[in-house]
């Protein structure tokens, strides 16, 4: 799954478009390097994702196409920085 699909449909950004945004600026990594929208992401990567002055840090348990907005944070799990 793209890394831009993969960061809305967890819910970590809000809108595809945004995410898309997210990459091109380099405030989104995969595994310590910046990471375009289109980068694949698979089980065990681990994600930064910069928002101004927060970083949040989280690894990827696993990936579904569509997940309910309850659900939607059994898809990561969130590292200390």
């Amino acid at each position: 799954m793209r890394l831009d699909k993969f960061l809305k449909v967890s819910r970590l950004i809000k809108r595809r478009t945004v995410a898309n945004e997210a990459c091109d600026n380099e405030r989104v990594s995969v595994n310590g390097r910046p990471a375009k929208a289109s980068y694949d992401v698979k089980i065990g990567d681990v994600l930064e994702i910069r928002f101004g002055q927060k970083t949040l840090k989280v690894e990827v348990l696993q990936v579904a196409e569509a997940m309910r907005k309850d659900d939607a944070a059994t898809l990561y799990r969130e590292l200390p920085n």
